[in-house]
């Protein structure tokens, strides 16, 4: 998939809690369980390669993503819609990849390859691809794109050869990362020019650059709600990834604030905002050896700690009600799926009928309905599907759910090597893996 980046998490380690009373805990899950929904899932199915991602969903109920195609040596940006799969085309070279679809109208987001060859070779959309496998169009220039009716439309840049979009609003602002035209002689190989972060539109040919949090050089914008407010990440000038992001930040009214960290100095970003203010996202702790997610407001950062027995979690989406989703691995890199609700943390695997196929790996996004989408580990055909997740509550699909297995913890799956290698290059900006959040 385009941009697959590395969260450059070389090692983990397990954080004890302090002990809650059984008695408490036990009331306290209780309590958390009444709240929850039970999901019916569905596989979302590819354009005939064996791997695919959901990374937003809008009040529609339209899916935007990324399929592989048949040989699974490409893939192409997608829209679910209606039961139905439509590949949105590229800028004219072999890889595209959808972003977060917020908004209503039909506006879609992302990045895809053109047919000019980078004069950097920068890699810029595909930075860790493996030669043979997802790595067409490595050496060529990418684009920020915004897709209507059938028509991909290229985004401009700051003067660079690269670009991509991550996100837009209902007022048509769409954000990213575009490069300017200043060779930086600090950036780490193989990147050349400054990134900075933009927002196109609303207008046709409309860009405007918002600078970095001050000592950065470079940044990118991952989310935008629909008040303008725009969060992302800044550091210093590399391979786009979370991995150079120092402080993770918000635009507004002309400024940027830092939102803090929990201690790491790297892998500091913000993936999703709310139109309430709420801002999800990933920050190392102290030592960079992991990283967990966070929900700030109002000024406050708060670790969202991660699912029992796992060391790192990520915040990828939140929707207007403070629900948030994401991913939560152990030190194995065994990943699943989470929501975040109510101040608990819940593995989606457990809210699912018992006996689904799908295992949810991670969880990129959530709309106003609580609907969820994400990426899928089938145990039966070896396949990483995308995945969305329809809430029920429980007096309407108690059924399908035994008295033992409401409110337990699903068993957890130990993913196959091949699985657990392509999260970990995903995991770089999060739904998709390429320039935005990590899955």
């Amino acid at each position: 998939m385009s941009p697959k980046i590395l969260t450059c998490i070389t090692a983990m380690t397990v954080f004890a809690m302090p002990a809650i009373p059984a008695r408490l805990a036990a009331q306290d899950q209780q309590e958390h369980d009444k709240r929850q929904a039970r999901y019916t899932v569905i596989n979302l199915g590819t354009l005939g390669g064996t791997e695919s991602g959901a990374n937003g969903i809008n009040n529609k109920g339209w899916v935007t993503g990324y399929s592989n195609l048949q040989g699974d040596q490409s893939e192409h940006a997608v829209l679910w819609r209606k039961g139905e799969i439509t590949d949105l085309g590229t800028l004219g070279g072999p890889t595209s990849v959808a972003w977060p679809l917020k908004d209503d109208q039909g506006l879609i987001t992302g990045f895809a390859d053109t047919a000019n060859i980078d004069p950097f070779d920068e890699n810029f959309c595909s930075p860790t691809c493996t030669p043979g496998v997802n790595c067409q169009g490595s050496n060529l220039t990418c684009r920020g794109f915004l897709w209507r009716n059938g028509t991909m439309t290229n985004l401009a840049t700051l003067g660079g050869n690269n670009s991509y979009a991550t996100d837009i609003n209902k007022w048509g602002q769409v954000v990213g990362t575009a490069e300017n035209a200043t060779q930086d002689p600090n950036c780490v190989a193989p990147q050349v020019l400054d990134f900075e972060t933009v927002i196109w539109g609303p207008k046709a040919g409309e860009i405007q650059e918002l600078h970095p949090f001050p000592g950065a050089t470079v940044g990118g914008a991952f989310a935008i709600n629909d008040k303008s407010q725009v969060v992302g990440g800044s550091g210093t000038c590399g391979t786009p990834s979370p991995a150079i992001c120092v402080h993770a930040v918000l635009w507004e009214n002309g400024s940027v604030t830092n939102l803090g960290s929990f201690g790491g100095v790297m892998n500091n970003a913000a993936f999703g905002i709310n139109n309430q203010g709420q801002v999800v996202g990933l920050s190392d702790l102290t030592g960079d050896n992991t990283a967990h997610a966070f929900l700030w407001q109002n000024g406050v950062m708060t670790d969202l700690g991660t699912l029992p027995g796992d060391v790192f979690s990520i915040a990828q989406g939140i929707n207007d009600a403070g629900q948030v989703v994401g991913q939560s691995c152990d030190a194995s890199g065994n990943c699943r799926a989470f929501l975040w609700e109510n101040g608990g943390m819940t593995d989606l695997n457990s809210l699912i009928p018992p006996g689904s196929s799908l295992y949810l790996l991670g969880a990129n996004d959530i709309n106003s309905q609580g609907e969820i989408v994400g990426v899928a580990f089938d145990q039966d055909t070896g396949a990483t599907p995308a995945f969305s997740a329809t809430p029920n509550y429980e007096d309407n699909n108690e059924a399908a759910f035994s008295a033992t297995q409401i409110g337990t913890d699903a068993p957890k799956v130990i993913l196959p090597e091949n699985v657990r290698k392509l999260l970990q290059q995903r995991r770089g900006f999060g739904r998709s893996g390429g320039p935005t959040r990590p899955q």
